[in-house]
């Protein structure tokens, strides 16, 4: 009897999952929370404000969505327990699926569902599809999905694929056989492409100007009400998503306006989660909800001091390496939390201290070094500084640097100049 079963649960996983995600890579945390984006924007609480119940259910939702993306991430974790959701989405144009009730007066629909996935894609397609939200846009996450899916499986002849028109129907694709422009169209080139697009870019550029000022003069608003350096953005969200999170930031400023000004100094940027970050900036979670932000205004004097104290241990690194400068560069080095370069210092002044290096002292001073968690040996960069792994033999590091130290100091020179 259970032979017979099979197809008919077969048929069902196909109708859960697109054809392309037995072929996709995983996703990263970063990657995952960059899909999930149209469904925060769906269920964020800051959208019902005038509606303290659903603002509610969803806030609270959203803290157990977190926990359990974050275990996902967690290695060597096994089956998740199932955990149920309920969120109030905001209606879009798209139809409500089943298990859904129809959008009310309010202009939101309450969804429910259970969440008993294993790995991140298959828990933001989950999502989204519950959501009756589009996940064409996961698709570009993954490289060649689309077009050749099968091409990376070994004994598979390197050619085209024929979908059946089910895959089109499910995913929301374009079928190339129901294109009346695949038979027509040509080889685009850069400047075939800026011709047919530049006119396109330019009215876009003009109806977003509006936008763009009014932008400029929220950032410059609060960057002078709480007396910060500046506000930035981690990632390229669209200018309408930024002008929502200064209104936001704007509101909570309002109500505790005191705490919000402990930033004074700093440079704020939002980005995927709260925090400090390893060189200082204070980090507001876009997922996090304004409870979150206020906890961390509170706790930023704790973060002053683990910042002192992280740069106490960077000199004292700096002395036991005969002076060269222990140096974190945001666009060559993974982000990072204070709390975990603080560790990371930690761990490799530890090291250090017990099997000491006889360099002079301040014979190696000008010079500048990054540690690394992910390298198993140091390297020279190329601008100049050296890339040290925590792990390093002590006396392999001090060959190395002294061996590479005339060197780095002339790639230091010419990066100068």
């Amino acid at each position: 009897m259970l032979r017979h079963l099979r197809p008919l649960r077969r048929f069902c996983l196909e109708q859960t999952h697109p054809h392309w995600l037995h072929y996709s890579r995983a996703l990263s945390g970063a990657e995952a929370v960059h899909a999930l984006r149209p469904f925060y924007f769906a269920v964020h609480p800051d959208f019902f404000g005038q509606h303290p119940r659903e603002r509610e259910v969803n806030e609270n939702s959203l803290k157990r969505l977190s926990a359990y993306l974050e275990n996902l991430q967690r290695p060597g974790t096994k089956a998740l327990k199932p955990t149920p959701l309920t969120f109030y989405v905001r209606d879009t144009d798209q139809a409500s699926s089943d298990g859904q009730e129809s959008p009310n007066s309010s202009g939101f629909r309450a969804v429910k569902f259970t969440l008993h996935t294993r790995d991140l894609l298959s828990t933001v397609l989950y999502i989204l599809n519950s959501c009756s939200l589009s996940v064409e846009h996961i698709q570009s996450l993954n490289t060649n999905v689309h077009s050749q899916p099968l091409r990376e499986a070994k004994g598979t002849p390197d050619r085209p694929i024929k979908w059946n028109r089910s895959y089109y129907a499910f995913t929301g694709f374009k079928d190339p056989d129901q294109d009346p422009e695949h038979f027509s169209r040509k080889e685009t080139t850069l400047t075939s492409w800026l011709e047919n697009n530049g006119n396109i870019a330019v009215k876009k550029l003009k109806n977003s100007l509006p936008l763009r000022r009014e932008l400029g003069r929220l950032k410059d608003e609060l960057s002078n009400l709480l007396q910060l350096s500046d506000i930035r953005w981690q990632r390229s969200w669209g200018i309408a998503h930024r002008c929502s999170q200064l209104h936001s930031l704007g509101r909570l400023a309002q109500q505790n306006l005191e705490t919000l000004q402990q930033a004074r100094g700093c440079t704020l940027v939002f980005t995927d989660r709260s925090g400090m970050s390893a060189v200082g900036h204070v980090m507001l979670g876009t997922v996090d909800v304004h409870h979150h932000w206020t906890k961390l205004f509170e706790r930023l004097p704790s973060y002053f001091d683990l910042r002192r104290k992280l740069m106490l241990l960077e000199d004292r690194i700096s002395g036991l390496l005969g002076g060269i400068q222990v140096v974190y560069i945001e666009e060559l080095q993974p982000e990072l939390t204070i709390e975990e370069y603080y560790s990371l210092l930690d761990m490799f002044c530890s090291r250090l201290q017990k099997r000491r290096i006889p360099f002079h002292p301040q014979s190696l001073r000008g010079l500048q070094m990054i540690l690394s968690s992910d390298r198993r040996a140091p390297s020279l960069h190329e601008l100049g500084h050296f890339d040290i792994p925590t792990l390093c033999d002590p006396g392999e590091l001090q060959w190395f640097v002294l061996s590479k130290a005339q060197k780095a100091r002339e790639s230091l020179k010419r990066r100068e100049r």
